[in-house]
């Protein structure tokens, strides 16, 4: 087929840098689910610090002989990502590790769920961990404390975790009176308070009741903030089978609690946890959680994501549909990664990975029907003049895309022939129309051949 435009075909450049410098470079186009797309990572507590989010989550990794238990969860050490419009990402390097913490049975991989916090001056990271039997603490799990003069660290663990806690997922919250509050769980959800030095209890430690009994399922993963005088308790329960998001409400740090709600339905693909952090950044809230994107057969290896939440009149949570789309504005000189869609056609329109044994390459989008599209919100043009757009594409026998904006019957501002052949292709085409400001920008089809599109980008 003669081509319907000049189409100019560009070489692919893959750059991998592992020098220390790269802990400073905001990762590129990170607004779509998952928002950290090098390594896996769970359990993710978001903190609003110095006008930047930070997000302090676990770090899956891949069990084998001799590390960890196999099937099981393994986690070894923590990182820290921060950014300052939830679309670029800095990953600021490991700032504890199991065999670094004097107190810590060596190469046990159980760096479960963490949680970080300020107070007067200093940055205060909490983990749950199991500690060596001959300190006298006892089997399982307890917290420690880690401190640092910054939020990305460097850390420096206690030299021994907190007396009189037994249990995971820490979760800490300071009143406006300036109480501070440790939270965990161990089946119950337990509460105490803290000293203002922040590694000791200042009180009896306290069950939360008044939410679903254990009878009725796991709870873990305490999460509580306030919002106008009251005080949000958010958990994972699993009911039947999965964890879903919960939350209670009550008038008092320590409760009493009430069900309020769901934040998010149980994964429907069957990831088995999911774990919450809840932030307002920008006059905006957003539920941080974890799902196992890049991990689809192995729930243990999982991934952080990020989406917007809303509350009602009343005070209660809307529920969150979770998605893939994530959240921020993706500029449209970067890789729009179209398979992250916002909404695709009912039929036509699917997303596979695209190397499956190495699922960090990410996902393709596959056209296979006249008419199929996919839709991708909120990209950025700016005022700039865009004069072109790339794609990197591959179809067997060769098909049409046309690139439109804001809907699937929007205007037509580029149209691309795919050649034909197995091999994928970085195509150029030249833009017939550009508009600047704010647009979705949606993907169609206009053949029944199959096409794979991995990304658009302006330039």
């Amino acid at each position: 087929m003669k081509s319907i435009l000049s189409v100019k075909i560009l070489k692919g450049i893959g750059t991998s840098l592992f020098a220390l410098m790269s802990l400073f470079i905001a990762n590129e186009a990170q607004s779509q689910n998952p928002f950290i797309r090098d390594q896996f990572t769970a359990d993710p507590s978001a903190r609003v610090f110095n006008n930047r989010v930070y997000v302090y989550p676990s770090h899956d990794i891949p069990c084998s002989e001799g590390k960890g238990r196999i099937g099981w969860f393994c986690m070894e050490d923590y990182h820290v990502f921060s950014s300052d419009n939830l679309t670029d990402w800095t990953d600021h390097g490991m700032i504890v590790q199991q065999n670094e913490v004097p107190w810590v049975r060596k190469e046990n991989y159980a760096m479960w769920a963490p949680d970080c916090i300020f107070r007067n001056g200093k940055y205060y990271f909490y983990f749950p961990t199991m500690p060596k039997d001959t300190t006298g603490i006892g089997r399982g799990f307890t917290i420690g404390v880690a401190v640092a003069e910054k939020p990305e660290g460097p850390f420096v663990p206690e030299a021994t975790p907190i007396k009189n806690v037994r249990g995971i997922d820490p979760n800490v919250f300071i009143d406006k009176g300036g109480q501070a509050y440790l939270y965990w769980s161990a089946g119950h959800i337990f509460g105490a308070k803290l000293k203002e030095n922040m590694v000791e209890l200042d009180s009896e430690v306290k069950i939360l009741g008044d939410l679903p009994a254990l009878s009725k399922g796991l709870k873990e993963g305490p999460y509580v903030f306030e919002r106008n005088g009251k005080y949000y308790m958010t958990y994972p329960h699993v009911e039947n089978k999965i964890e879903r998001l919960e939350y209670a409400i009550g008038d008092s740090p320590l409760g009493p609690f009430k069900f309020a709600g769901v934040i998010m339905d149980e994964s429907p693909t069957g990831c088995w946890t999911n774990h919450q952090s809840l932030i307002e950044f920008k006059n905006q809230w957003y539920l941080f959680y974890h799902h196992n994107d890049y991990s689809p057969k192995f729930d243990k290896n999982r991934s952080i994501r990020v989406d917007s939440l809303f509350f009602q009149a009343d005070g209660t949570i809307k529920k969150v549909k979770p998605t893939l789309r994530g959240v921020g504005l993706t500029d449209a000189g970067k890789e729009i990664q179209i398979d992250r869609y916002s909404s695709i056609s009912d039929k036509g329109t699917s997303v596979d990975l695209l190397d499956s044994t190495n699922t960090f390459k990410g996902w393709k989008t596959i056209f296979n029907s006249l008419g199929a599209w996919t839709q991708y919100n909120s990209v950025d043009f700016g005022s700039k003049k865009f004069k072109s757009v790339n794609i990197r594409a591959a179809s067997g026998e060769g098909g049409i895309v046309q690139i439109r904006l804001n809907n699937a019957k929007g205007p037509v501002v580029a149209t691309v022939e795919i050649p034909k052949g197995k091999d994928w292709s970085i195509l150029k085409v030249k833009l017939t129309s550009f508009k600047p400001g704010i647009h979705n920008v949606v993907v169609t089809t206009n053949n029944e051949t199959p096409i794979e599109i991995d990304w658009v980008s302006f330039e």
